[in-house]
């Protein structure tokens, strides 16, 4: 039986550099679209292997800015070198702002069956202070084409913690947002790396630092408000109508094989862990030519490592870990490979164990890296 995979292809521009991002991607190198696009073209045939395709997920970056006809040409191109599964599920990431009626409507006609909007907020205010180039009836307007193309299947991003944002500011942005009924909600906590301008303003005090216990009330009130409307949540960060969880993440979050095409894409293909070059002028001239790159990274996973982070990931997900199936996979009994590890925990009250079941409470979700580097191997 052929092994399905997940496909991630990275689109790196964007119209502008967030303050607060340390995704890998690049402003005012739209011009570089073409050659990229012909670059990825030839990543795909060498990486290619007869695998068949489970999802596609177009992430950024600004994947929006490509136009129509380039993402039809990499999803023929990938439809010629695998076997794509006629069920799959196909997302792309777009910014509100940047995207039309006839676009969105182009790319649904392509294939294109999920659709991701980087959102944020709601508040005109905050979305200046995190440089987006959109407001809030840009994401109404959004919605709108979004359900017009045809688009059934739509995701919304929020960030929380925000300096100087308010428990009654964060209630806004969801208020508004479940108001527009998407089927899946994704909710993350402000983090911000050292190299980012956001990180420096808040250093240098002309910001306010970011207040954790605010953050985790906020993190809890999107937990009862959201469960009030119907969204269950299946992961630490995301939330779905029944039937709509993302199933391109469901593979990372699994721990199953996926490949990564572009500039500093990642992948975990036969036991390595694999990246692609950061730099975008490495990647075009490292792609453009007959021979294969070797990977910036090749990490051979181990054994040990392999079910560490499978256990990992799988508490990320609300449903936890079924032991049953963990033994069927790696032949071991988790359980008690782990025992003093998850009677640790449990007594913490961060895990909560039911026969051969296991998964984060509701304070374990708040505090879950406290309770995932304990599996990590020593």
């Amino acid at each position: 039986m052929t092994q399905a995979i997940a496909l991630y292809i990275h689109v790196p521009f964007c119209r502008r550099k967030c303050p607060y991002c340390s995704f890998v991607s690049y402003d005012y190198r739209e011009a570089d679209i073409p050659l990229y696009l012909s670059t990825l073209k030839n990543e795909l045939g060498r990486r290619a292997g007869g695998e068949c395709i489970s999802s596609i997920y177009f992430g950024g970056g600004t994947p929006s800015l490509l136009p129509s006809e380039h993402i039809g040409d990499l999803l023929s191109t990938t439809s010629s070198l695998f076997t794509v599964n006629k069920a799959a599920e196909i997302t792309i990431e777009a910014n509100p702002g940047t995207i039309s009626q006839r676009y969105l409507t182009a790319i649904r006609q392509l294939g294109v069956n999920r659709l991701s909007l980087g959102v944020q907020s709601m508040n005109n205010t905050e979305l200046r202070l995190l440089g987006r180039i959109h407001t809030g009836e840009d994401v109404r307007e959004a919605v709108r084409f979004a359900r017009g193309s045809g688009f059934e299947n739509l995701s919304l991003d929020l960030i929380y913690g925000l300096p100087g944002q308010t428990l009654a500011d964060w209630q806004h942005s969801l208020d508004e947002v479940m108001a527009m009924e998407p089927e899946h909600l994704s909710l993350y906590a402000l983090t911000l790396e050292t190299d980012t301008p956001m990180w420096q303003a808040i250093k240098e005090g002309s910001l306010p630092d970011i207040d954790p216990d605010l953050s985790a009330d906020q993190y809890e009130l999107a937990e009862d408000l959201l469960a009030a409307h119907g969204y269950r949540h299946y992961e630490i960060s995301n939330w779905a109508l029944a039937g709509r969880e993302c199933r391109h993440n469901q593979t990372y979050w699994q721990n199953w094989p996926y490949l990564g095409i572009g500039v500093a894409a990642h992948s975990y293909l036969e036991g390595h862990r694999l990246a692609n070059t950061k730099s975008l002028d490495e990647y075009l001239a490292d792609f453009s030519g007959n021979s294969s790159p070797a990977p910036e990274m090749d990490e051979k996973i181990s054994p040990e490592l392999e079910l560490a982070e499978t256990v990992i990931l799988g508490l990320r997900l609300c449903e936890g870990i079924d032991m049953d199936k963990m033994q069927r996979r790696f032949s071991l009994d988790v359980l008690a490979h782990y025992r003093r590890q998850l009677e640790a925990m449990v007594a913490a009250g961060l895990l909560e164990q039911t026969d051969r079941h296991i998964k984060l409470t509701r304070r374990g979700r708040l505090l879950s890296n406290e309770v995932f580097w304990r599996f990590l191997p020593e």
